[in-house]
């Protein structure tokens, strides 16, 4: 399975350390990937900033890289304050490109958990159930 994954621009100088890690583990989204199936990530970018132009072009090169799915970042849902684009950016990537779009890679880290417990940012968690994990892995990925 090869994938893409877009992230927040607000992090783009992040070297996608939890992302990548969350690959190898098949923790958060990419649980969804059975631990036997080969899983390459074949982009990583940023969306280009709000609000989001490079969403529109990106996912072009990553199927040209043999993208199957791509993976809008956990940052877009637990960067503060929480993308208010990423439902757009999941239906227009589908849309026009025809490919799958998962929302997350890394499960949320335990401190953001802390921090914005009832609050509206983490509203998106009962679609993305995936993205919690355990408490002792939240615990590891911050």
């Amino acid at each position: 399975m090869k994938i893409g994954i877009i992230i927040c621009d607000r992090y783009r100088g992040c070297a996608g350390g939890k992302c990548f890690r969350s690959v190898r583990h098949r923790e958060g989204a990419f649980s969804r990937y059975p631990a036997d199936e080969s899983l390459e990530v074949v982009g990583f970018t940023s969306c280009g900033g709000c609000p989001g132009g490079n969403v529109e072009y990106t996912p072009e090169e990553m199927l040209k890289n043999g993208a199957e799915a791509i993976h809008l970042a956990t940052g877009l849902v637990v960067g503060y304050p929480p993308c208010p684009w990423t439902a757009y950016f999941k239906d227009f990537i589908e849309t026009k490109y025809g490919i799958p779009v998962a929302v997350g890679t890394h499960p949320i880290p335990e401190h953001y958990l802390e921090t914005h417990q009832g609050l509206p940012s983490l509203s998106i968690i009962p679609s993305h159930p995936e993205l919690l994990a355990d408490a002792e892995t939240r615990v590891e990925y911050g």
